[in-house]
């Protein structure tokens, strides 16, 4: 017999959980634009009015870089739903964010 808590948590589909994002970026260089602007479409689209996202800028705040071992930018970090997880790049593959984020 399966109990409710026995059974992982779908975080994306029927929860009402606001996600807790942190995107690290480099200033206003191209690809941190293109980030931030391509995870907005996205957020935008799947998560509307269920998302915190907080845009670092990783010359401005050295010591959340490092308590978050950012090793490349752009990095997003889902912190909240569990499980954590990590992205890197300019966030253009939707499919690939959404299984980031656990949405597919």
């Amino acid at each position: 017999m399966i109990k409710d808590g026995d059974l992982p948590v779908d975080w994306g589909k029927d929860d009402d959980s606001v996600y807790q994002l942190r995107l690290f970026v480099t200033g206003t260089s191209p690809v941190s634009v293109r980030a931030i602007n391509n995870l907005q479409i996205i957020l935008d689209t799947h998560l509307k009015n269920r998302f915190e996202l907080e845009i670092i800028d990783v010359h401005q705040q050295p010591m959340l870089v490092q308590s978050d071992n950012v090793t490349a930018v752009p990095m997003l970090i889902k912190k909240y739903p569990a499980p954590v997880r990590r992205m890197v790049g300019d966030m253009s593959d939707t499919a690939k964010v959404l299984r980031g984020l656990g949405l597919s």
